[in-house]
């Protein structure tokens, strides 16, 4: 248990930067999941309009450290050779 008020601020700062981190996880996987689904239906429209979104936001995480970026930018890529690969089938 923390005895130093420092300490005790410290914690406090640690649940909302927790419960942040978990929320924009979640959201991350969510766009991607969204994105994959677009992609599983060939709506290639609708893929390249939420790819839009997750992108931004997958990069966002890593500027904010919830992911690595290479992490980042391997998930970017492959969702972007999925979606160029159904545009080159259509």
């Amino acid at each position: 248990m923390a005895h130093h008020a420092s300490a005790k601020k410290a914690l406090r700062q640690n649940v909302k930067h927790n419960a942040a981190n978990k929320s924009r996880t979640s959201e991350i996987k969510t766009y991607i999941k969204k994105v994959e689904a677009a992609i599983a239906d060939k709506n290639i429209n609708l893929a390249q309009e939420v790819f839009k979104i997750a992108q931004a936001k997958i990069m966002r995480g890593a500027q904010k450290n919830i992911m690595k970026a290479n992490t980042a930018s391997r998930k970017v890529s492959r969702l972007a050779h999925k979606i160029k690969a159904i545009e080159a089938a259509a």
